[in-house]
């Protein structure tokens, strides 16, 4: 095989075509070759014909590198805006693909396809990754925008077609308007920011994807401190208010106008706080409005060690606790139910870009992580960190240094930590490019080996320095030791493990044992010679004025007693993926449960999909038929529970639509199973004879029509229905 073409040749098709027309005309006309164009089809078949045995591999590639000083492990990080943005966009697309079938597909109106073709593209190899040109990255960004803009439009609808009827008979031009809030992340959120005076209130509808009942704690952006929450049965609910720190208010100032052209009107004062439970594939609905039992609001306190504050040097409502020392850093976890404690810091450290110049011409850039040096941040001590406490949470706000502020969640009903950081304009005025890691320190002995997730399924064993297919030489022990973590990382010591899970893809390791760290930002001032042209040095202009990107992110903490981990690792994993939907309208007097449907599931009320098991596709297609994915969420001995088969009931998931036919598919749904497997090729393996141990599930029997499922497994399924009946709400 001679692979032929490169970045961006084949603008230039007709020449490439017409120079290798001459070389394969030249090379057949010697006759001991034959040369022709080919196919990866014909290439293995040719291959296979060989009858030879072939080596095994089961693990992948990372981290690789074309010379020992220049490791492809910067891009795991590279442009974590546009990361997130895939991130929740990818969410998002299923969510609303969902609601398109329940309504039934738009011949003529807004529809889901637009969003799709965009998060298409955006999983090329230079875009999601962070390695193209930044007006390249804008494009990808704008076609994701404009994808969202119709998604959003058919979200709107199918919400209020299904409030106003509980049904999912067709429908296309609901009364209820619902506004969605994708600014949320910046503190902006015009629907909620509405007066509440005069009787009206504010409808927050909140919608959930997965396929399980799910309990969360929302966090809205209101302007008043009088606030009532009623459920969908219309009881009030306990709710607090927390004060919106002012580095969040002075984001939302700058960016709205940057992303909007019009500066915000009068900023809201409070976020206000409360829990949530909503059914599968179903919704729920919330109403805030001013009252006299308003949420509690939180106390505020700094964290120092004088006199009778010494009581604020723990944390947290609940079973969970987190413990500062008198300088007012993090230095203990403890969980009353698992009787796990372990002694703790979490530190931010930047590393500073190799430059490129000298005898060294590697340089630091949006492939390449090639630091120069590593500086530890150290923690502002002018300013104590700040607790905000109430009934549902505890908040610690600490401004890290200029550029760096942090607040620290620990949930009454949670058993995690939740850290939210907002980081940059990383500072280059000492012509320094700079990746910015926030590092968390522990005392557990792990033996120089972590896992990381490959692509949010099966974790992979990595230990420092090593390589299990060939003797390894790192040159380079931190790049050489960076992983991509698309959902988590982990360590264990054997008592117990920590996990880490992340809202977009990023780069990490464990460069210590018992130490985990995480690159959240990069800023870099020269190109790595790999094919950008560019270096990765990102702003956001506004009147001409321009500054580095400022990333608002979040990460979440868990220490379990060794073995406990998986569960919250895959079942918060799939949360964080398919986070909670909010749509808002306004009421004006009159009751909403007398026009509108407050709850609903389209699954039957009474099932829900097991614990181990994702709904990874609900989708109509353009026939009518519906695409339909499920997977089983754990690897094989990764759970003493959950790893064990699972089955769906897809009576009980479609209980108002007959299913007439069903029909397996190969995971791109472009081919049937069987025929698929029929086609397969059995190749020889080298070495010792290989244990058929791979489990699956067996064929859907369409009179019982239940989908099993082995671990780690995914099925691919193309239903067509007899007839759809209405939906009824919960």
């Amino acid at each position: 095989m001679f692979t032929m073409g490169t970045d961006f040749k084949y603008q230039y098709a007709e020449s490439w075509f017409r120079q290798m027309d001459k070389l394969i005309h030249y090379v057949n006309k010697d006759g001991r070759v034959n040369a022709l164009y080919s196919t990866p089809s014909i290439y293995t078949d040719a291959k296979f014909s060989t009858n030879e045995p072939w080596p095994l591999k089961t693990n992948d590639f990372f981290p690789y590198a074309d010379n020992p000083n220049a490791y492809w492990t910067g891009y795991f990080t590279s442009r974590p805006a546009l990361k997130r943005y895939v991130r929740m966009m990818s969410g998002y697309y299923l969510a609303a693909r969902q609601l398109e079938f329940f309504i039934g597909k738009s011949k003529s109106g807004s529809t889901t396809d637009s969003l799709g073709d965009a998060l298409a593209l955006a999983q090329h190899h230079d875009a999601v990754t962070g390695t193209e040109k930044q007006h390249v990255a804008n494009d990808y960004a704008k076609r994701l925008s404009i994808g969202y803009k119709k998604a959003e439009e058919l979200v709107s609808t199918s919400l209020g077609c299904l409030s106003e009827s509980g049904s999912n008979s067709r429908c296309s031009s609901p009364t209820t308007k619902f506004g969605q809030c994708p600014l949320l992340n910046i503190t902006y959120c015009p629907p909620s920011e509405m007066n509440l005076s005069q009787g009206k209130s504010l409808v927050v509808l909140v919608y959930n994807s997965l396929g399980w009942k799910r309990e969360d704690v929302l966090r809205i952006p209101v302007m008043s401190d009088s606030i009532v929450v009623h459920d969908s049965e219309g009881k009030e609910i306990e709710s607090q208010l927390l004060p919106i720190a002012n580095v969040s208010l002075n984001l939302r100032d700058r960016h709205v106008k940057v992303y909007l052209g019009t500066s915000p009107a009068a900023s809201p004062k409070f976020w206000v706080a409360f829990p949530a439970s909503v059914p599968p594939l179903g919704f729920s609905t919330y109403f805030i409005s001013s009252g006299k039992r308003s949420a509690s609001i939180s106390s505020t306190s700094t964290l120092n060690s004088q006199g009778n504050e010494s009581r604020n040097l723990q944390v947290g409502q609940g079973r969970l606790k987190l413990h500062y020392d008198a300088a007012g850093s993090l230095s203990k976890y403890s969980d009353s139910k698992t009787q796990v404690e372990a002694n703790f810091e979490q530190k931010y450290k930047y590393y500073i870009g190799q430059d490129g110049s000298g005898d060294d011409p590697q340089a630091s850039g949006a492939y390449i992580f090639r630091p120069k040096d590593v500086v530890p941040i150290k923690t502002d001590g002018q300013v104590p960190p700040t607790i905000l406490r109430g009934p549902i949470l505890d908040e610690v706000h600490q401004q890290i240094n200029p550029w760096i502020y942090q607040i620290t969640r620990v949930y009454k009903g949670k058993d995690y930590v939740e850290t939210e950081f907002i980081v940059g304009p990383i500072p280059v005025d000492d012509e320094n490019g700079k990746e910015l890691s926030t590092e968390i320190i522990t005392s557990m002995a792990t033996n120089k080996t972590f896992y990381t997730d490959s692509s949010g399924r099966d974790f992979i064993k990595r230990v420092r320095d090593y390589r299990s297919e060939w003797k390894i030489e790192v040159n380079q022990p931190v790049a050489g030791n960076y992983y991509p973590i698309n959902l988590g990382i982990y360590v264990e010591d054997g008592s117990k493990e920590l996990s880490i899970l992340v809202d977009r893809s990023v780069g990490g390791s464990s460069i210590k044992d018992g130490q985990i760290e995480l690159m959240l930002h990069r800023r870099l001032l020269n190109d790595d010679g790999r094919g950008v042209a560019e270096a990765l040095e990102e702003k956001v202009c506004l009147d001409d004025q321009c500054e580095g990107l400022v990333i608002e992110g979040k990460y979440y903490l868990k220490i379990d007693p060794q073995g406990d981990g998986a569960r919250w690792r895959r079942t918060f994993g799939q949360e964080l993926y398919s986070p909670l939907l909010l749509a808002f309208t306004e009421q004006d007097g009159g009751n909403w449960a007398n026009s509108h449907v407050s709850s609903f599931s389209a699954m039957d009320p009474t099932y829900s999909l097991p614990e181990n098991v994702a709904l990874l596709t609900l989708e109509e297609l353009e026939d009518g038929s519906v695409l339909l994915r499920l997977a089983h969420l754990y690897e094989a001995g990764e759970h003493k529970d959950l790893s064990a088969p699972a089955s769906v009931d897809l009576k009980r998931v479609f209980p108002d639509n007959k299913i007439g036919k069903i029909i397996e598919t190969s995971l791109s749904a472009n081919q049937e199973r069987a025929a698929m497997e029929k086609k397969r090729l059995k190749w020889k393996v080298a070495g010792p004879p290989q244990k058929e141990n791979v489990v699956r599930g067996g064929p859907v029997d369409p009179s019982k029509l239940v989908v099993e499922l082995a671990p780690m497994e995914i099925r691919t399924f193309i239903i067509s229905f007899e007839h759809r009946l209405a939906a009824h709400p919960i």
